[in-house]
């Protein structure tokens, strides 16, 4: 029985995390979400992905009873790998990821979130890493991406205390993008998506490849990739569409070409 539920609305692929009550990120989400990205990497009239989860919570974290089967540092060494692998997979996939976040979004439920692209969470969820409290510490990435999004002293706190923090901080601390109440926050997400989708499929690929660069010292590498990927799309027939569609106050219809 698969742990998620996945349909196709227009260009956005919607993702749904299905194993109540905590949605704990078993090893058998973590499977069944390496399955459907191989899907949505086989589909090219994908252009958005909106990630969220069923019931109560986003995800509470990983399945902690899944850790009393393992044997030696080996082993847990290897379960760290798989997960920050899906998880660098989501991370560079081709086109945008949405975390829509609900509930509580902890621990792995947390280090998956921030491997998405962008995070729209409600008002009144709690995020955060509370690893520590439990002994043990972050295996997901979760150490090498908060710095990114809350700066490293944040982290340093959010990290050794375990406390989380509410949606409406993370997004005044750069973990989120923006919060919503409870009732809007899937609404507003799925507009998101669905406005993303609208842009022609090129140019969302050119923009997910060249983003990255900006977290590594290749900032010259990076603006000559930019450099490069700006002069192919001009010479697509989206872009011609897209400024005509400008220069007569019009909306675009993009053919992805």
């Amino acid at each position: 029985m698969s742990t998620l539920s996945s349909q196709v609305k227009g260009n956005v692929a919607e993702i749904t995390i299905q194993s109540p009550p905590a949605n704990a990120l078993s090893s058998s989400i973590l499977q069944d979400l390496s399955k459907e990205l191989d899907q949505i990497e086989s589909d090219p009239s994908i252009k958005a992905i909106l990630l969220k989860g069923e019931g109560r919570f986003f995800s509470a974290g990983a399945d902690i009873k899944e850790f009393t089967s393992l044997q030696g540092a080996d082993d847990y060494k290897s379960l760290a790998a798989k997960g920050q692998q899906l998880f660098s997979r989501i991370e560079n996939l081709h086109v945008p990821v949405i975390a829509a976040i609900h509930g509580a979004a902890l621990g792995g439920g947390l280090e998956l979130a921030m491997s998405c692209h962008i995070r729209y969470v409600a008002d009144d969820a709690k995020l955060g890493l509370p690893e520590l409290n439990l002994g043990i510490i972050p295996g997901f990435a979760g150490t090498q991406r908060l710095p990114r999004h809350v700066g490293t002293a944040k982290a340093y706190e959010m990290i050794l205390t375990g406390v989380p923090i509410s949606g409406e901080e993370a997004a005044r601390v750069g973990l989120a993008n923006q919060s919503f109440s409870n009732e809007e926050l899937f609404e507003k997400a799925g507009q998101l998506a669905k406005a993303i989708a609208q842009k022609s499929g090129p140019t969302i690929h050119h923009v997910m490849k060249l983003i990255p660069y900006a977290h590594t010292s290749q900032f010259e590498a990076g603006n000559n990739a930019e450099a490069e990927a700006f002069g192919e799309v001009f010479g697509n027939e989206d872009a011609k569409e897209g400024i005509q569609a400008f220069i007569e106050k019009r909306k675009p219809e993009f053919k992805n070409q």
